[in-house]
């Protein structure tokens, strides 16, 4: 069915909550898929804002807004270094149903050109909710690294504006830092490389990048990463499978999700017990989900090995208060 621009304007804004709730549930599956393979990266979704619809629309003079518009909901997915886009894709690829691959990393017979390095998956988001035609919602999926992702951000503030050309060296500018940004992926991803023959400097990393990306499916709230080091450094000791731990944490997180849910409204960092008795600090961080996710499974092992890194007795004390799980 065909929309007119004013019929499409209509139906998004009044379809945008079910969008919204729709590609946070998406990236919620993103961010557990991959921390599930141990993989790092910053998942963010995004519903376009109506005014951003009926600008595009104008902008662009659609004859049928509401399918050509495919960007109506996105998800970002920011990696640190290179190495870990292919990696991720594969995660993508394998837990959503795939409309679309636009890899123009590297294109045949271009590869003299400076040009931005797309990664965009076009997916059917989790759910399986439709619009009133009955058609699966969809979004946009771009993975980028850290490097790229900073890149793109500024030059579409430079680069893209409505009705303005800029001037030639202005964009030369911007695309000869695609060749620092390539070096400089190359060389993030050799020292992550370099660093993980040293296993015993980046086992705590590891372990906390995976245990934040789950917990970010919890909340957003900040956390100090000074602590998170201090406490992700005694932890490390009291897990047995190490290798295998981030699948094992996040199908732990799916299976308590309600629970924890509860956990971290009721004592994490905007609840009552911590902004009026500053209790249970290590709620608001992100390896609670490892405490409680010990305190469940290895209980004994969890104490012993508290008391043999020299942290607070209380915070363990009152993690276990939360979890509901006497010590």
């Amino acid at each position: 069915m065909t929309l007119t621009a004013d019929e499409a304007f209509r139906r998004y804004r009044d379809e945008k909550g079910r969008i919204e709730q729709a590609v946070k549930e998406t990236a919620d599956h993103l961010a557990r898929s991959t921390a599930r393979k141990g993989l790092t990266c910053e998942v963010t979704p995004r519903a376009k804002e109506v005014s951003s619809f009926k600008t595009k629309i104008e902008r662009k003079g659609y004859t049928d807004p509401w399918k050509q518009i495919t960007d109506k909901a996105g998800i970002r997915v920011v990696v640190p270094h290179s190495g870990l886009l292919d990696p991720v894709l594969e995660v993508i690829t394998d837990c959503l149903d795939i409309v679309e691959v636009q890899d123009d990393r590297v294109l045949a017979n271009e590869e003299y050109r400076l040009q931005y390095p797309r990664l965009h998956i076009q997916a059917v988001m989790v759910g399986r909710q439709n619009d009133p035609d009955g058609v699966p919602y969809e979004c946009e999926i771009q993975v980028r690294t850290e490097a790229v992702d900073l890149w793109a951000r500024m030059s579409h503030k430079l680069l893209y504006k409505p009705g303005v050309v800029p001037p030639a060296d202005v964009s030369r500018s911007l695309y000869r830092l695609i060749a620092l940004i390539e070096l400089y992926d190359l060389e993030v991803e050799r020292g992550v490389q370099t660093m993980s023959n040293h296993p015993e400097l980046m086992r705590s990393a590891q372990l906390l990048d995976v245990t934040a990306q789950v917990y970010r499916t919890f909340t957003d709230h900040p956390y100090s990463r000074d602590l998170s080091h201090e406490v992700v450094d005694v932890l490390s000791q009291a897990i047995e499978d190490e290798p295998a731990y981030g699948e094992k944490l996040t199908a732990f997180a799916e299976h308590f999700r309600e629970r924890l849910k509860r956990a971290y409204t009721d004592y994490g960092p905007n609840s009552a017990h911590f902004l009026e008795h500053g209790r249970y600090l290590l709620a608001s961080q992100p390896e609670s989900l490892i405490i409680f996710e010990r305190l469940t499974n290895a209980p004994f092992l969890l104490k012993s090995t508290w008391e043999d890194g020299e942290l607070p007795e209380s915070m363990l004390t009152d993690m276990a208060s939360a979890w509901g799980t006497p010590l």
